[in-house]
């Protein structure tokens, strides 16, 4: 602890900035668009002739009139009350929020693939499949699986494919109403939980043994001729691996199920372990962690859902093949679940991470893994000498890259919340810590994730933040309890955020809150 620096001064800017549909004045404009060419109106009539007369406005929408230069402001101003990947160390656990490579960025924005629309024939964006096709041979190898797709836009949307997919497997053996139970972890992500259900499933939990790893007896007591699936987080939040995968996944097989790997926190195994290894059906990966292309706070995100051979036929449509000359996109596949997300998926995504990939090679993807390995054990020695902290399960072992930590003595002792923590945080010029799912089975979780993109200096200021914390919590616990004090918005009501009667999520719901039109 000798060597952690010194806390930084911080205070962000606070602008009394009024909502954009508040600015402006009749008239103002960003930019002219110039008027149409007379020829060319000859040629092609009037534009609004092509909208079909029922999906014509019956009046002009009301938009802010807003010259380009307050523009700019505006939202400049919003951006510097905000905390971001490029201002502060962003070590939110189970999201692996690395840094994003700015060359990356640029390839993305290259008229080539800004320009690009996704109805277009296939012979014209044949660059673009060429690089969604490669993308699915990296992860196969990765992987170990036969195909993926790249349609889901997050984890989520990739949990509740395979939910789909397993739903379509079991249906053509005439199962579907028998095998209707899901098994999944509590500390595997909720999604594993949350879109099985959404997809008509039962869905039993399992808690973990009391040295943390998922109890091997549950799964077997669990197990039955209801079985559809396992849907399994591993290494799972806590940042423990479940060395007894493959037990896991040969016993649903056992039983007539198909095994999902979660692998959001795939980020420590990478050209370690392989989901086929693990005698996994199906897996994801989000790009938009893993592979280093921006998370995007809920979006755009982007999940790569990966299949063995013979659950393939049922991946969303289309998927891209190649015949040895020309790439086609497939729509042929009687047998697809059909789409679960428009077109073919957050393709600026997809070409991130292929560039990421490319750029470090297989000796580059393991030196990621052990890197963030290596973070995090580094970071778990200095949080552990905090006043305060706790670590359950496992005592002894080491976790991969998120470790899920407890503030609960520091709470018994100073009545400090890690909610309070939290927020204190953002005083200090720190993105808040992950304070994990709910239900806390850990008490006043947090769950740092320093992946292979931190520095030594990044890990040491963020833990020199939190020891500076506890050491307020210990002393002067209210400057904890009221924080932020210098963020934009202090202390919020969370009361406030619970009834629906002081917030608006729209400017026509604000209006008519405010008892008036959006026409004034």
């Amino acid at each position: 602890m000798n060597r952690l620096p010194k806390v930084r001064e911080f205070h962000s800017p606070v602008w009394s900035e009024p909502i954009i549909m508040e600015m402006g004045s009749k008239g103002a404009r960003g930019i002219l668009v110039p008027e149409t060419e007379e020829e060319i109106q000859a040629q092609v009539g009037e534009a609004g002739s092509y909208i079909p007369p029922k999906m014509r406005r019956k009046a002009t929408p009301q938009l802010p009139e807003v010259a380009q230069p307050q523009v700019l402001r505006h939202y400049l101003h919003l951006s510097q009350m905000c905390l971001g990947m490029e201002t502060n160390i962003d070590a939110e656990g189970t999201a692996t929020m690395k840094y994003s490579p700015k060359v990356n960025e640029a390839l993305a924005r290259l008229p080539g693939m800004t320009a690009i629309h996704p109805c277009q024939d296939e012979d014209t964006v044949q660059g673009i499949l060429a690089i969604i096709y490669s993308l699915d041979l990296f992860l196969r190898e990765i992987s170990g699986m036969d195909q993926f797709t790249f349609q889901p836009p997050g984890g989520s949307m990739a949990t509740y494919t395979h939910a789909c997919i397993l739903r379509a497997y079991h249906g053509q053996r005439g199962q579907d109403a028998q095998r209707d139970e899901i098994i999944t972890t509590i500390f595997s992500h909720p999604c594993n939980a949350a879109t099985p259900a959404t997809a008509g499933f039962k869905v039993i939990t399992l808690m973990p043994a009391q040295d943390g790893y998922p109890d091997f007896g549950a799964l077997q007591a669990a197990l039955c001729e209801r079985t559809a699936g396992l849907m399994i987080t591993n290494p799972e939040d806590t940042g423990i691996y479940n060395p007894r995968i493959r037990e896991f996944t040969d016993a649903v097989h056992a039983a007539g199920g198909l095994c999902f790997y979660d692998q959001a926190n795939a980020n420590g195994i990478l050209g370690i372990t392989r989901a086929k290894e693990a005698g996994f059906d199906a897996c994801h990966f989000n790009l938009h962690k893993t592979f280093a292309s921006p998370h995007g706070s809920f979006g755009p995100g982007c999940a790569a859902y990966g299949v063995r051979e013979e659950l393939a036929k049922y991946l969303p449509k289309p998927v891209v093949t190649y015949d040895g000359q020309k790439y086609h996109l497939d729509y042929e596949r009687p047998d697809s679940i059909g789409k679960v997300r428009e077109f073919h998926g957050n393709i600026p995504a997809v070409l991130r991470a292929y560039a990421w990939i490319m750029s470090l090679g297989s000796e580059g993807l393991l030196e990621v893994a052990r890197t963030a390995v290596m973070n995090n054990n580094y970071l778990s020695k200095m949080l552990e000498r905090i006043k305060g902290t706790v670590r359950y399960y496992a005592p002894g072992k080491y976790r991969l890259e998120q470790t899920r930590w407890s503030w609960e003595k520091l709470t018994a002792d100073t009545g400090v919340s890690t909610l309070d923590i939290q927020r204190r945080m953002v005083d200090y010029g720190l993105q808040s810590f992950f304070m994990s799912h709910h239900p806390w089975i850990v008490p006043e979780p947090f769950t740092p994730e320093f992946c292979e993109s931190y520095s030594i200096d990044d890990m040491e200021y963020w833990a020199a933040v939190l020891k500076q914390i506890s050491d307020e919590a210990y002393t002067n616990p209210e400057i904890v309890k009221t924080s932020p004090h210098k963020a934009p918005i202090h202390l919020v009501s969370y009361d406030a955020l619970d009834d629906p009667a002081k917030w608006a999520i729209t400017w026509r719901a604000y209006l008519k809150k405010k008892g008036r039109s959006i026409l004034e």
